[in-house]
Formats: C-alpha cells, sequence, structure tokens
C-alpha cells in the first residue's frame, strides 16, 4: 500500500525522535503511528474518582452552601497524602487563592489544624494567597509568584475561590472565554487541576454565567445544603469518570482562639456524615419498578451502572432505546430511590 511503513521502519524513526536525530524529534505536534502509540499505566487522578489530575474543575452551589469549606477540606487530602472519603489520592502541594474572606480562611486553616493535625505535624505543603486576582490579566502574576515561592516544586492543584472575585469582566459574555483561558495557561504552567468554586445562577440549576464554562471543564461538582445543615457534594459530570457519585458532609462549629477583646474566635470543620434521610419517593412506573427491582436483586454491596444495564438489558428494557436505562436510573435518584457512591449504585431503603 502506497505511503505505508513497516515495523521495522516505524520503529527506527521512534529511535529518531527520542535520540533527536529527526526534524520532528522537537516538535510537540510530531505524529505517532498508530502501532507504536501504547496505553498508559499513569494515575490520572489528584483525588480517585473526583478530581482529575490536570484540567479545569468547577466546584458550583449557592451562598452559604459549605462550598469553600468543602473545597478546602478536599485539596487538604492530597496535600497530606490522605485518603479522602476511601478514595486515593496522589500527593502533592495545593495553591488555594482566596479572593473573598481571608481573616475567615485563616481560622478555617487553624480549624483544620485543631481538629486534624498534631503539633508535631511535619510541614503541610499547602499554600494560601489571601489576595484579589485579575486572573485574566494576572495570571502570568500568579504562576510567577508561586514560581517564586515553590521553587522547583509544581502544584498538584490551584484553586481559585471565587471565580466572581476573580474575574474583572461580563461573566456572560466574552471575558468568560478569556477566563478560560487564563485558567487553561495557569493549568499548562504546572501540568497540574485548577478547581474554580463558583456560584450558581438565580434558578440555582446550574454554574452562574455563560456556558462556555461547563464545556470547557473536566469535571463539574455541585453542592448543595438543604435546612437541616446536611451538605451534598454531587459529580454531576466527569470527562474520563464515574458520574453521579454523591458525597455527604456536615459542618461543626469549633471556637480556635481569642480575639483583643477576650472574644472567642469561631470558625467550622468539614464532617463526613450520613446521607440525609430522605423523604417517601412518589409513584414509581412499571418500568421504574423493574429497574428498581433489578438493584435490588444484584444484592446489598450494590452494582456498578455496567451490570445493572446488563441486568435491565435481560429483563427486555432498553433494548430498542439505551437512553431509556439512564432516564430511568435519573427518574429512580430523582425519586431517592437509589444512590450512587464510589461509582456503584444502591437501593436505599426508605
Amino acid at each position: 500500500m502506497e505511503g505505508a511503513i513497516t515495523l521495522d521502519e516505524g520503529r527506527r524513526r521512534d529511535a529518531e525522535r527520542l535520540n533527536g536525530d529527526s526534524p520532528a524529534a522537537k516538535s510537540r505536534l510530531a505524529p505517532i503511528p498508530f502501532n507504536h502509540i501504547q496505553l498508559g499505566t499513569t494515575a490520572v487522578y489528584l483525588v480517585k474518582d473526583l478530581i482529575p489530575r490536570e484540567g479545569l474543575v468547577v466546584v458550583w452551589g449557592p451562598p452559604k452552601c459549605g462550598k469553600s469549606f468543602w473545597t478546602f477540606d478536599l485539596v487538604m487530602h492530597p496535600a497530606l497524602g490522605w485518603e479522602y472519603r476511601g478514595r486515593k489520592v496522589k500527593q502533592g502541594a495545593v495553591v488555594y487563592v482566596a479572593c473573598e474572606g481571608q481573616q475567615g480562611f485563616k481560622a478555617r486553616i487553624e480549624a483544620f489544624r485543631q481538629r486534624h493535625l498534631s503539633e508535631e505535624a511535619a510541614e503541610v505543603p499547602f499554600y494560601l494567597i489571601p489576595a484579589s486576582l485579575n486572573l485574566i490579566a494576572e495570571h502570568a502574576d500568579l504562576v510567577a509568584a508561586i514560581r517564586a515561592e515553590l521553587g522547583d516544586t509544581k502544584p498538584a492543584a490551584v484553586v481559585i475561590d471565587t471565580l466572581n472575585r476573580s474575574l474583572n469582566g461580563d461573566e456572560n459574555g466574552e471575558d468568560m472565554t478569556a477566563y478560560i483561558r487564563a485558567a487553561a495557561a495557569v493549568q499548562a504552567a504546572f501540568g497540574c487541576v485548577v478547581i474554580v468554586v463558583h456560584h450558581c445562577g438565580v434558578e440555582g440549576k446550574r454554574p452562574r454565567g455563560h456556558t462556555s464554562l461547563t464545556g470547557a471543564c473536566d469535571a463539574q461538582i455541585a453542592i448543595k445544603r438543604d435546612d437541616a445543615g446536611a451538605i451534598t457534594t454531587t459529580v454531576e459530570w466527569m470527562k474520563d469518570g464515574p458520574e453521579g457519585d454523591e458525597i455527604c458532609s456536615r459542618l461543626e462549629v469549633m471556637e480556635v482562639g481569642v480575639d483583643e477583646d477576650g472574644e472567642p474566635i469561631k470558625s467550622c470543620v468539614i464532617i463526613e456524615a450520613e446521607p440525609a434521610k430522605r423523604t417517601t419517593a412518589t409513584t414509581l412506573t412499571k418500568n421504574q419498578q423493574t429497574m428498581l427491582g433489578l438493584l435490588d436483586d444484584l444484592g446489598p454491596d450494590g452494582a456498578t451502572i455496567e451490570d445493572w444495564n446488563m441486568a435491565a438489558r435481560e429483563a427486555g428494557l432498553g433494548v430498542t432505546r439505551k437512553a431509556d436505562l439512564r432516564d430511568f436510573r435519573k427518574a429512580l435518584k430523582d425519586k431517592q430511590r437509589v444512590h450512587t457512591t464510589n461509582d456503584r449504585w444502591y437501593v436505599t431503603r426508605l
């Protein structure tokens, strides 16, 4: 076949690239022959099934829902090399840009220190930048400041809290596109994940502003807090990982010091909590009842989506329209009859 190359020739060209002997050796755009593309085995997560190792993550929710508390608690786990709620992590330095509530954030750090760390704890690779930021205009300055402090160490995560306080422009227009590019520049500088904490829109159904933000991110995580104080974190979508996972937390108030007037200084820490009590669900359709029964039949240890789908197809569901299975799952979840944890689905016992 014209233009085809032998395996030996392909290997010779690869060797030339590696040794710097070919014109394409220094180009990141050099094509790789199909037969020489190998599966990568390096872990691609910062927090497994939750935060990718590289890319853009948006954590969003309404005011006072606990999204900043949750995000801080989350990133402290890879900073310390601790598992997060049973999920593996890749240890690495974290830079947290607190664009609002700087003094309160210092109290938050003290609360975490008193709750989780001993007085003899080793130095923690967590770095706080308590300052306002115009990310579009100052992303290069941010990169330079991080390099000046961390030296040869590259952060595993850079958190920007919040988008509103770091965007000097219109969230609904071209400024959002420029903001995404600036965040991508920070990500590319360190090969890290950039986590942006953001508010919700007026209706509270999605992140505020232009939809290009959702289109650009590698994972989107929603935070909600109910009237009883239960905080639910939901992985709404992830490019290369499971979706729908829920994490339940609550805030615990702590007294962390005394101010110059002798008054107590208080803050909060995030604590793992049981899922909020489910209310009685509405009536299920016949197909939804079948889907629920199939999951129940798969046992108390739950099931993966693949196993649940296989059982459903064997029962005649989703045969002509695959999307039916997704719709049934969503309906059962919305009616609080099922829930998901660590990429497995379970029947919710009412």
